[in-house]
């Protein structure tokens, strides 16, 4: 599961890393706010590029609406958590089936939290891929489904069974956020793909990067502390994980 994610490069170096995306550009610059730590639960913007407009990045409120529940979304919302969507069952789901065929997408990020248990305690953790140009985490790119409605874009994170190294990290529930490595991009978004090659492509499309991760601050589960700050995403004293 994902529920927190960080994307805190300001929009030009957003646009310059993804140059080779076929020029992508954000769309309504003056709406693009980067934070150090989105939880999904707020419903919050998570940015995204549509798989029939790859040369742009659109905002998507985290959580996404099905077609069939467009009358009461906020009914919707409290009944079912499409935070996340585990890849195994998109065809099956009612609220992700339609998405999966037509409106898959990228979701963009420098950052996610997971829970790492100790002694029946859940400490977070930030997740992040750091290169020499940015060590404290590249941007990466989720696999996603979106949906939209009149002009509003909902949008959630496919997951995955967890690798060794996110076994150890998330290490009760063992799942995570599809990354897809930078050489199946352009495969996400072919509308000729069938059932049978999205669901190997989300089974053998993990990035092939290496991630790091840190416990940070046990304030990212207190109610009422702002933690869209930049010490959000420090490393608190134990060590970093492998």
């Amino acid at each position: 599961m994902c529920y927190s994610t960080a994307l805190r490069k300001e929009r030009e170096k957003v646009e310059q890393r993804l140059l080779n995306q076929s020029g992508v550009k954000i769309e309504t610059p003056n709406e693009y706010n980067p934070y150090f730590h989105l939880n999904g639960f707020t419903h919050g913007n998570l940015y995204i590029i549509k798989m029939d407009e790859h040369d742009k990045i659109y905002p998507a409120s985290w959580g996404l609406i099905p077609d069939w529940a467009s009358h009461n979304s906020v009914e919707f919302r409290k009944k079912s958590n499409t935070l996340n969507a585990r890849s195994e069952s998109i065809f099956e789901k009612a609220s992700f089936k339609n998405s999966a065929n037509e409106k898959r997408c990228l979701i963009l990020a420098d950052g996610f939290y997971e829970p790492h248990h100790e002694n029946g305690i859940a400490l977070p953790y930030f997740c992040f891929q750091p290169t020499e140009e940015f060590p404290e985490g590249d941007l990466f790119l989720f696999a996603g489904l979106y949906n939209e409605l009149d002009e509003e874009l909902t949008t959630t994170i496919l997951t995955v069974e967890a690798n060794d190294f996110f076994s150890e990290v998330h290490n009760k529930k063992k799942r995570m956020p599809l990354v897809l490595d930078d050489s199946v991009l352009e495969d996400w978004f072919d509308d000729g793909m069938n059932q049978s090659q999205i669901n190997e492509l989300m089974a053998f499309g993990f990035s092939t990067k290496k991630f790091k991760a840190h416990q940070v601050s046990r304030d990212l589960y207190k109610k009422g502390v702002n933690t869209n700050r930049p010490y959000i995403v420090e490393k608190v004293t134990k060590q970093t994980l492998f």
